[in-house]
């Protein structure tokens, strides 16, 4: 059964047959929290509506189905009545649950395995490819298992006329490496597939990172060989998390090449390339091998593959900073969003794309902007009054989202936002633009709400000009790479 708990300000209290005496983890001050149903606080807001007294005034819906209702008085309190969403299903009900949207899958697992978005964001073909991929790919690694056997005693591990037995083993052990590996390939694409599309820079070259240290494991099994098996499934496990990284990256960059449609042809040409690059590669290591200085100096072997490998990492870095992306993410965003707020202009594709930091996260860009926050936090757990609150509101009641600067942390400059219900990519842009404002000039007054009101004013004039001239310098201003948390939204409501 659906209930709520009723937040008052300062203190926290509503009643129930049990209480439950809490301390708020920032003021380390005692509130309490009481169960009451959606009628008693229907009737609650319908009482004292009759006066004007107090109304909702937002409604914060979270994707797991939990909501928060904001309630404002004229008795300069907040209440808040938190909503958790179950689903009502008795065991006579038949639901005809739509095969495609995968309505019966669990959020986790169905968040883990499909696309953000799913299925508005792919084509109606696409489950069903997967389906049919799955066993495809399971009886594919059957035959390379068995393959492995073969492989292992054509080189003298065990024979077909003789014992088998040390073959197989050799087998297992060979393949148990692999599927160790094949965990991190797993873990990267379930759980971070919806980040390469923002920043494919980046993750390419961490994803250079990462293999080289699982290099590293590989170079050390012949110092400690009875730990063969940790130490390359180790060495496994971090180039497959390289590869889990490296290809969804290297997937954008392609299709940023094939700007006339053949993604296809593309990709070919790049095998071509890295085929070529192989045989080359190959036969510099086996000449390198031959020299007898290498092959029986474990000390020189080791210090010619770390300065092959950092001059591989740097022929990485230099080839992804040439790179230009005439799309819009954060980190291009931040730097043309700064440009045109201190000198009104925006620099050109090529200048932008080399001043983007590739290494850089982030949360280690300043200012710092944090998404998606409670409005319980943007309004510091009740420190605002309800006129306060009813003028923030109304100071943007023409964005789709709400923006406060984290007072708590003057000398890192923060500010929080939350999207409101039909926002969109140019509405990260907007709330970025506020964010360099406020940054450059929040010292000419003490009055928060007229810094707030005066950034609105200057975006308000200043934006248009804005996208007029990234459409100029031939930016992408109508494919922004900035997506909308989806894990949040706030709807407003007219007051009763």
């Amino acid at each position: 059964m659906p209930f709520s708990l009723q937040f008052n300000y300062p203190i926290f209290s509503i009643s129930c047959s049990h209480q439950l005496t809490l301390h708020n983890s920032i003021s380390n001050q005692p509130f309490k929290f009481l169960c009451t149903s959606p009628q008693s606080e229907e009737a609650a807001i319908d009482s004292s509506g009759e006066n004007g007294k107090r109304h909702v005034i937002l409604v914060e819906k979270y994707r797991n189905g939990t909501s928060k209702r904001y309630i404002i008085d004229n008795d300069s309190e907040v209440k808040m009545f938190l909503e958790e969403h179950v689903p009502a299903t008795t065991g006579s009900q038949h639901l005809e649950i739509p095969v495609t949207e995968l309505s019966w899958l669990p959020k986790v697992i169905k968040d883990f395995v499909l696309p953000a978005g799913f299925p508005d964001t792919v084509t109606d073909d696409y489950l069903d490819y997967m389906l049919l991929q799955f066993p495809t790919n399971v009886t594919g690694w059957i035959c390379h298992t068995l393959v492995t056997s073969s492989l292992l005693k054509a080189v003298g591990v065990g024979s077909f006329s003789g014992t088998s037995a040390a073959a197989s083993a050799a087998a297992i052990r060979w393949v148990s490496k692999d599927g160790i590996g094949a965990v991190g390939r797993f873990f990267i694409g379930g759980r971070f597939g919806n980040l390469f599309d923002d920043d494919p820079k980046q993750w390419r070259m961490y994803a250079d990172f990462i293999g080289s240290a699982g290099s590293i494991f590989d170079l050390c099994t012949p110092l400690y060989p009875s730990y063969f098996l940790p130490l390359a499934s180790l060495g496994n496990l971090a180039k497959a998390v390289a590869r889990g990284l490296k290809d969804p990256s290297f997937r954008v960059i392609q299709n940023h090449f094939a700007i006339g449609g053949n993604l296809g042809d593309v990709a070919a040409k790049e095998e071509v390339w890295e085929v070529a690059a192989e045989l080359v590669g190959l036969a510099l290591g086996i000449l390198a091998l031959d020299t007898p200085g290498i092959s029986k100096s474990y000390p020189t072997l080791a210090l010619t593959w770390l300065s092959v490998r950092i001059l591989h990492l740097w022929f990485r870095y230099q080839s992804l900073s040439v790179l230009q992306f005439n799309t819009i993410n954060l980190k291009r965003a931040r730097i043309l969003v700064n440009s045109h707020v201190l000198h009104c202009t925006v620099p050109g594709i090529d200048e932008c794309n080399r001043i983007e930091s590739i290494l850089l996260w982030q949360r280690f860009l300043r200012p710092r902007i944090i998404f998606e926050v409670s409005l319980e936090e943007m309004l510091d757990r009740g420190k605002y009054k309800s006129m306060q609150i009813k003028q923030l509101i109304n100071l943007y009641k023409e964005e789709k989202y709400f923006l406060v600067v984290h007072e708590q942390k003057p000398r890192d400059f923060e500010v929080f936002v939350s999207f409101k219900e039909g926002a969109t990519s140019l509405s990260v842009l907007r709330s970025v633009w506020q964010t360099y404002w406020l940054y450059q000039n929040w010292g000419w007054s003490d009055n928060v709400f007229d810094r707030l009101e005066q950034s609105l004013v200057e975006l308000k004039h200043r934006f248009p000009d804005l996208l007029q001239q990234l459409i100029e310098a031939g930016w992408d201003a109508n494919n922004l790479s900035l997506k909308v948390p989806k894990e949040m939204s706030i709807e407003e409501l007219p007051a009763l």
